[in-house]
């Protein structure tokens, strides 16, 4: 596969947001210099792309003076909150912090390279872009899932606008909507147009906000609920759970969503559905078994389990019923993969250790899944 004197990095790493950055930075800890991270795109484009009002439900305090870090920091020594100097980012804000983290440590990280596919043969990897081929001996997939919604939840969803795609909630145009999925991103747009005097009906196939589970990857966070409890929303907003939708049709220049039950509801404005993403380990699925939820079958090292030399990062991890989806989850496992690679180079990656001090380094999953009692 590779010619004579072609040059063979240690690793690559696809993906320059959160993930990407965040184990761009475990790997110069542990010692590795011959890497490169690419992006099709530039650092922290996914979160650039955020609707314009959309904030971090997770809050940032600079907290590293009492040796706790930041809980959307993805790095030690460094904070959001001290950086920004705001509480919840929003999208806009984070990014230019992921760009600041960058250039700080110096990363080495190569903006506007699309990856078109990834090969391995002769113990190497081939990343073909569309300018180039590059040559690893480890890939790293941290390209996420913002950029990659899902769209085939029901029949006609093609008539709904996804969430992930509103580039604001102020520039929408109608008096009443309809948005469909009542997780995180569905409430949130619910309370952005019901803040602008909007009337929302808000559908789910369950009851999200009644779950009394603490994993916040399954239930509403607590800023969620609290913004719940706001006058505006409880006026503006009406709350339809335990009501999935069959399909969405247009008809007359109007919009019919049918509910399971029969049901039928005409709304003017196009719908908007919150439901998810498929991600984007479906672009390299040759890569990695798939478990029974679609997710990528990920070693105790999250490295694939039919490919070895590929690792995924970021909030596609998924180990037994163990949720990474948040970044202080997924930062957890940053050093987990560098150490798995250090190791296979023959470095020893001492200084991974420190990881453990700040809460960034989990091999041990047994002490995850513990439910708060009151």
């Amino acid at each position: 596969m590779t010619q004579v004197g072609q040059y063979v990095y240690d690793v690559i790493v696809i993906g320059a947001g959160a993930a990407g950055i965040g184990v761009g930075v475990a790997l110069k800890h542990a010692g590795i210099e011959n890497f490169r991270i690419l992006d099709r795109q530039r650092v922290g484009e996914s979160f650039d792309r955020w609707p314009a009002e959309t904030r971090f439900i997770t809050p940032s305090f600079p907290t590293n003076s009492v040796g706790m870090l930041d809980l959307n920091s993805i790095a030690i020594g460094v904070s959001p909150g001290y950086s920004l100097e705001v509480e919840h980012p929003t999208g806009q804000e984070y990014a230019s912090h992921l760009r600041g983290v960058s250039q700080f440590f110096e990363l080495p990280v190569q903006e506007g390279v699309d990856v078109q596919s990834i090969d391995r043969a002769e113990s190497l990897f081939q990343i073909t872009t569309s300018s180039e081929a590059l040559f690893a001996k480890h890939v790293i997939w941290a390209a996420g899932e913002f950029q990659y919604p899902r769209r085939h939840g029901f029949p006609g969803c093609e008539h709904c606008m996804h969430t992930a795609t509103v580039p604001s909630f102020a520039e929408l145009k109608g008096e009443e909507f309809i948005v469909i999925g009542g997780s995180e991103s569905g409430v949130d747009a619910a309370f952005h147009l019901s803040s602008s005097d909007k009337s929302v009906r808000l559908f789910d196939s369950a009851q999200p906000w009644e779950d009394e589970s603490s994993d916040p990857s399954v239930s509403l966070s607590p800023c969620t609920l609290e913004r719940m409890r706001e006058e505006w929303f409880e006026e503006q907003v009406e709350l339809l759970p335990n009501t999935p939708i069959a399909s969405v049709d247009q008809v007359d220049g109007a919009y019919e969503v049918r509910a399971v039950d029969g049901s039928v509801f005409r709304t003017s404005t196009r719908p908007l559905y919150a439901g998810g993403f498929s991600g984007s380990h479906l672009l390299i699925e040759n890569m990695f078994e798939l478990r029974e939820d679609g997710f990528p079958l990920l070693t105790e090292n999250d490295e694939s389990s039919l490919v070895p030399g590929m690792f995924l990062c970021g909030p596609l991890v998924r180990h037994d019923h163990h949720i990474f989806c948040f970044i202080y989850k997924y930062r957890q496992r940053f050093a987990v993969v560098a150490k798995a690679i250090a190791n296979s180079l023959g470095l020893p990656a001492e200084e991974l250790e420190k990881y453990r001090r700040w809460g960034m380094y989990l091999d041990d999953l047994s002490c995850c899944g513990e439910e708060c009692v009151c």
